[in-house]
């Protein structure tokens, strides 16, 4: 069997394990990279070497061939299932270099900077919402998809198991968390009277933010309301995004003494070391390196704070 066909057969199975937005990059890797340069080749005969020089040919960063890959390897995992290869040959090949990773902690915002932001944007529906991102660390789409019951002021905590996002068809329907992950977030006095008149008059039921007519709330429509392009540059960010507030509460946690593990649980990273790249542990070993070595060779200490 050629791979063109398997994926025919077996890409239905695929499409219903994953999420929307995990489908449309899987879509887009097989028909931009994976069927033109392996689609004619029989299921048996691909090695991992064949993968390792498509990989080398494909257009595109480190991701997008990671994800032309991943759909390749699923598929390549579902004939092994099915007994048709022994093994799956794209799991042998050598991944790509992932791409240089941002500093998130320049994509947080400082305290005086979270300041510019809510007192740029009027009372009301659209403030509540980014103090909202800000100050719990929720995605865009789980703020929108938040509920006044998974509130517990008294606890000052919120449970986030449910986001918002498009499905094949562009239309919007409830989903799990990223990764599947519900986690509890914090809920600091700074944000209480913005959810206390996000939530005046609501039901258990209903959404905790929405638009000034009580409508459902997205990215696209909170942009254009509160001229994200003035506040770029207030901030003298010109390509700052809505997702970036979301860094700014693991930096902030980890400044006011926060473990890296509750961090984590806090942001629902999937992994420890995508959590600790908002620490400055590692970013001032040096500088705590050098104090340490002047130490041993009798060097007073300079001035300043230390960690």
């Amino acid at each position: 069997m050629r791979l063109g066909d398997w994926y025919e057969r077996y890409w239905p199975t695929i499409r219903d394990s994953v999420r929307p937005a995990t489908t449309r990059a899987y879509e887009r890797g097989w028909r931009l990279r994976v069927q033109p340069w392996l689609g004619h080749r029989r299921l048996e005969t691909i090695t991992a070497g064949d993968v390792e020089q498509a990989l080398t040919e494909w257009t595109g960063g480190a991701s997008t061939k990671i994800d032309a890959l991943a759909v390749l390897s699923r598929l390549l995992d579902g004939a092994v299932r099915a007994k048709l290869i022994p093994m799956n040959q794209a799991r042998l090949a050598r991944r790509p270099v992932a791409d240089p990773q941002l500093n998130l902690r320049s994509r947080a915002l400082t305290p005086e900077e979270v300041g510019v932001v809510l007192n740029a944007i009027p009372a009301g529906p659209y403030r509540n919402y980014l103090a909202g991102l800000i100050y719990t660390g929720m995605r865009a789409n789980e703020a929108a998809a938040l509920q006044v019951g998974d509130v517990d002021l008294d606890a000052r905590s919120i449970h986030v198991h449910r986001s918002f996002s498009a499905d094949l068809d562009g239309r919007i329907k409830e989903y799990t968390p990223k990764s599947h992950k519900e986690r509890d977030v914090p809920i600091p006095s700074v944000l209480v009277p913005h959810l206390d008149d996000a939530m005046t008059g609501k039901s258990r039921s209903s959404l905790v933010f929405t638009g000034p007519k009580g409508g459902r709330i997205n990215g696209s429509n909170v942009r254009r309301a509160i001229k994200w392009d003035a506040i770029r540059a207030v901030l003298d960010r010109d390509d700052y995004r809505l997702h970036d507030l979301r860094h700014t509460l693991a930096t902030l946690l980890f400044d006011g003494g926060a473990a890296a593990n509750d961090v984590q649980a806090i942001m629902g990273h999937s992994t420890l070391q995508m959590t600790e790249r908002y620490s400055r542990a590692r970013s001032d070993a040096a500088r705590r390196g050098a104090e340490r070595l002047d130490g041993l060779f009798g060097v007073p200490p300079r001035s300043g704070p230390s960690l």
